[in-house]
């Protein structure tokens, strides 16, 4: 797999570099915010996953993660020191895909590298066939992730979408908060359920649909299915 990893200090990249290189990685790497976007021209330029750490010269890191997600779905895991949760849910909802503090363990690192992975689905996976879910008047393409409410597509972020399709894959099904986020975040980080309320809350206002996930309290959360 080719992965981009953006970092500005030389050494820690070296190092990193190395070890992903003897993992089966082949790394570009990048300096700054601006070279990684080049580095992304055109069409993602076949990489597998960023690696993002925010703390770059050029550029606000979370700066740079939304302009890469305007241009590519390729995942991004940003790497960084500021551990709070305000901060993590900020570029969980810029539409990275993961977030890790440092210092990390490099097995973890490699884990949540090759978990966002397998949950991408490829840009140009087929229009339409089957994977379609429909409720009401929302219609989920599961292949190529594309939601729309009467005909009228929602711009959803990565996690947004995984969230929706989890329910909408069981309509009426209560899934218990710590089965969703090992689900959607392949994790069981404390910190997360405040991002899956997030998540929750986002959804609900980009559809217009308030009733379709309903809290169920203490346990977790349920899509009702319109008319149902």
């Amino acid at each position: 797999m080719r992965l981009l990893l953006v970092e500005d200090d030389n050494h820690v990249a070296a190092a990193l570099s190395a070890v992903l290189a003897r993992h089966g990685f082949d790394v570009t790497h990048a300096r700054s915010g601006e070279e990684a976007l080049q580095a992304l021209v055109p069409e993602g330029a076949g990489f597998g996953v960023v690696l993002l750490d925010l703390g770059l010269p050029d550029q606000d890191g979370y700066e740079v993660c939304g302009k890469i997600r305007k241009r590519t779905s390729i995942p991004v895991i940003m790497v960084t020191a500021r551990a709070d949760v305000r901060s993590r849910i900020h570029g969980l909802n810029l539409g990275a895909d993961d977030y890790v503090v440092k210092p990390y363990d490099t097995g973890e690192l490699l884990a949540r590298i090759h978990a966002v992975s397998r949950r991408t689905v490829p840009e140009d996976a087929p229009v339409g066939g089957e994977g379609g879910l429909r409720l009401g008047p929302v219609h989920i393409e599961l292949p190529t992730r594309q939601v729309s409410v009467d005909g009228s597509v929602i711009q959803l972020t990565r996690k947004e979408f995984d969230l929706l399709a989890l329910l909408a894959q069981r309509p009426g099904v209560v899934f218990r908060r710590e089965q969703i986020i090992s689900e959607v975040w392949r994790t069981s980080w404390e910190g997360t359920g405040r991002t899956l309320e997030v998540h929750v809350a986002s959804l609900r206002a980009k559809l217009r649909m308030p009733s379709l996930i309903e809290t169920v309290r203490g346990v977790g959360y349920r899509l009702v299915a319109p008319g149902a």
